[in-house]
């Protein structure tokens, strides 16, 4: 299943755990990977090492997550039949709820919003 790493990517961000040092960075590389196969068409099948390589990046900040966790979930991805319909399925579900994170992200990114109101901690 090539697509693997995208539900990973998908299912993390959509379910963000806490205000804890790795929870935050866990969001962070999350999002990371999903900018890079959804906005860059980057295969999902790099997502480990792209993950690997992201972990030692020296600090992450907090974002505040978006208040609507999307309108499509997990349930929506069939786990039997065609892998292709899963694959579609899957990526349907990831730009539902990158498009959930890219207002904070772009806010964030532009400096426009202040750290407190994007996030609390730098990690």
């Amino acid at each position: 299943m090539a697509f693997h790493q995208i539900v990973v990517d998908t299912y993390a961000v959509q379910h963000p755990d806490g205000d804890e040092p790795r929870a935050i960075q866990s969001v962070g590389i999350h999002l990371m990977t999903l900018c890079l196969f959804l906005e860059r068409g980057t295969d999902p099948s790099l997502g480990t090492r792209l993950h690997q390589r992201m972990v030692d990046r020296p600090v992450f900040h907090q974002l505040k997550p978006p208040s609507s966790p999307g309108q499509l979930t997990m349930l929506n991805v069939p786990l039997e039949g065609d892998p292709e319909v899963a694959r579609v399925a899957s990526y349907a579900w990831a730009n539902d709820v990158w498009k959930t994170w890219t207002s904070t992200i772009r806010r964030y990114e532009s400096g426009s919003t202040s750290r407190a109101s994007a996030g609390k901690r730098d990690r």
